[in-house]
């Protein structure tokens, strides 16, 4: 939290119209008194922290706690992360590229589904029904099992 100039003498003018002039310095006095306290639990818990997790992780930051920069930096050698985005890389482009040959390939087929549909659209031609091997009018036999 960073406080500048202007926010600390609002915070110093707040306090002495709340409390009274005569208030304020016993306050802040427990104010930074209570200040210190969580810093000192603050830093003792990282230490305890550092200390059980071994001498590799000395120089380990509040910042390293999160997963993805806590497996980057401690787990994965800068190679291994490189190895790894290439593959991710090589994959997706992969993945890119099977997804075109599906578009086109259903574009293929949508085209002759549709021309398929205009041929048996056309009453007036023979060649539509000899073309899907149906003949108009063939026999059915409705007791036939």
């Amino acid at each position: 939290m960073n406080l500048g100039a202007p926010e600390v003498i609002m915070l110093v003018l707040l306090a002495v119209l709340m409390f009274g002039p005569e208030k304020v310095p016993p306050f802040a006095r427990k104010a930074a008194r209570v200040y210190k306290y969580l810093m000192n639990i603050a830093s003792g818990a990282k230490d305890q922290l550092a200390n059980e997790l071994g001498p590799e992780f000395r120089d380990l930051t509040l910042a390293d706690l999160n997963p993805k920069t806590f497996i980057s930096k401690h787990l994965l050698d800068t190679e291994e992360i490189s190895a790894f985005r290439e593959t991710i890389a090589d994959t997706k482009e992969s993945l890119a590229e099977t997804n075109r040959e599906l578009m086109a390939a259903s574009a293929g087929v949508a085209a002759g589904g549709a021309e398929l549909v205009g041929l048996l659209n056309d009453s007036s031609s023979s060649s539509a029904s000899e073309l899907v091997g149906v003949t108009v009018g063939s026999p059915f036999d409705l007791e036939a099992t």
